[in-house]
């Protein structure tokens, strides 16, 4: 029988808070740096995340700070929860990482969070993962998402090359959460309104005449939007696999500790359902 390899822990970064910024009414931007950013990267996809460490309210942790150890000495109600945010930018020089929240009030733990902490507090947190970024090979791009997917369909756009050609659809609350972001690409702002997430996104990609040749998608966001644009990009229009980078961020009614521990069952069972499709559309 085979040894199972030995998992390595997780690093976990520590950095201090230098300064924030209210985008939008709804969008709240934390900048981190310090010392513990030392040996930090981010420079390779441009849906580089991170995942945030949050202690339970009372809990401290000895230092130095060890993740392994406290799951295995303390009981899960004193584990610190993970958020994942995406990197909106990372300054290598000023070892400085950017990241942008959507805030609605005193709901979720994340989002109040950046809201009210302050320059100096620190935090903890694991990463980065990534897996994509534009292909500069493909004929044209296509990026949609909510408010979730901005920081990294901002990011894809302000690396795609001068004459780089791509549809791009944002849905978002309203016109006052609308974003500057430096490129020379259309972005098509959707305003959500009293309308379900994702409604607006559906109704525009759908409507879209797509260009000849080959896209490369990104579509991220909410999972029931997204389950719908996968069924009719990867069933419906015949798009490679390999040409898409599309998941749900998060989903309706769920905290993210529920969502990720279902994703991965529901992610496989759209992905039974609808590449059986594509097998018989083909």
């Amino acid at each position: 029988m085979a040894e199972r390899p030995v998992r390595k822990p997780r690093k976990v970064h520590s950095a201090q808070v230098v300064r924030t910024e209210r985008l939008t009414p709804h969008m709240q931007r934390v900048v981190l740096g310090g010392e513990g950013l030392a040996d930090f990267a981010a420079d390779t996809c441009t849906d580089h995340y991170v995942k945030l460490l949050f202690g339970p309210e009372g809990v401290s942790y000895p230092e130095p700070f060890d993740l392994e150890h406290i799951r295995a000495e303390l009981p899960r109600e004193q584990w610190p929860v993970t958020r994942t945010y995406t990197v909106r930018a990372w300054d290598p020089e000023h070892r400085e990482l950017t990241l942008d929240f959507v805030v609605h009030g005193d709901e979720g733990l994340a989002g109040p969070w950046a809201a009210r902490v302050q320059p100096g507090e620190t935090i903890r947190f694991m990463g980065p993962g990534g897996a994509y970024t534009p292909d500069p090979a493909a004929d044209w791009h296509l990026l949609a998402g909510d408010e979730s997917a901005l920081p990294a369909i901002a990011r894809a756009l302000e690396t795609l090359p001068a004459g780089a050609r791509a549809h791009v659809f944002v849905e978002v609350s309203g016109p006052e959460e609308e974003q500057k972001i430096d490129t020379e690409v259309e972005v098509v702002w959707l305003h959500r309104g009293d309308r379900p997430v994702g409604e607006a996104l559906l109704a525009a990609v759908r409507a879209l005449e797509f260009p000849a040749g080959r896209p490369h998608a990104f579509v991220h966001g909410e999972a029931a939007f997204v389950k719908e644009l996968r069924r009719m990009l990867r069933v419906d229009l015949q798009i490679p696999r390999e040409d898409l980078s599309i998941s749900g961020y998060w989903r309706l009614g769920h905290n993210e500790d529920g969502w990720q521990a279902s994703k991965r069952e529901w992610n496989a069972r759209i992905e039974v359902e609808q590449e059986g499709g594509a097998a018989a559309a083909a």
